[in-house]
């Protein structure tokens, strides 16, 4: 074994984990998921069948990775956010087979704060930045800050998470210094940081 996993976590035979990774307190982990190198699981994450996660993932407190979601590298889930796979559950007329599922995906470096909801069948772009307590139930561009309820684009941030100002369509990260270019509502870098 070349992971950790807490003595009370539940890893099903057949999780492929990679080296490195930390599976905390009370974390279930089902036998169809794959999880990247040096993630962090934390306290109460639920990962379910068929969940893809990425390299160097950060999973808070209390979080569940449901089927149909989908976490690339470097992605950052903070306490109790929330993903759903259903977009018309009823107790009554279950929905619990994989072509019910929606696929939501959270593209490289994405964070996305605590308390959050990201209602099925989004993606969250590449470097996007999701406030605490925010209902995401649209797509999100690479690069953009979504607040509020449902969640709406705010501003821009570099890939350290800081705010970009922009001086008509360019901008250079006062923490970093990487650049970027907004066109045509996305934003793109231009500089790497220096």
């Amino acid at each position: 074994m070349n992971y950790y996993a807490h003595e009370t976590a539940v890893i099903d035979e057949g999780a492929a984990i990679g080296e490195g990774t930390s599976v905390w307190h009370f974390a279930h982990v089902c036998a169809s998921s794959v999880i990247g190198s040096r993630c962090s699981l934390g306290q109460n994450v639920f990962v379910a069948n068929k969940v893809t996660i990425g390299n160097g993932v950060k999973i808070q407190n209390n979080v569940s990775i449901y089927e149909g979601v989908e976490l690339e590298d470097y992605v950052f889930c903070g306490p109790s956010m929330v993903f759903t796979n259903v977009r018309t559950p009823r107790s009554a007329f279950p929905r619990n087979k994989s072509s019910d599922y929606y696929k939501t995906v959270v593209k490289r470096g994405a964070s996305i704060g605590a308390n959050a909801t990201v209602v099925c069948g989004v993606t969250i772009g590449e470097w996007a930045f999701i406030a605490a307590g925010a209902v995401v139930n649209r797509d999100v561009p690479a690069y953009a800050l979504y607040a509020g309820v449902p969640a709406k684009h705010i501003g821009w941030v570099c890939e350290c998470g800081s705010t970009l100002k922009f001086n008509g369509s360019d901008a250079e990260c006062g923490e970093c210094r990487r650049g970027y270019s907004l066109t045509q509502d996305r934003v793109w870098k231009t500089k790497e940081a220096q």
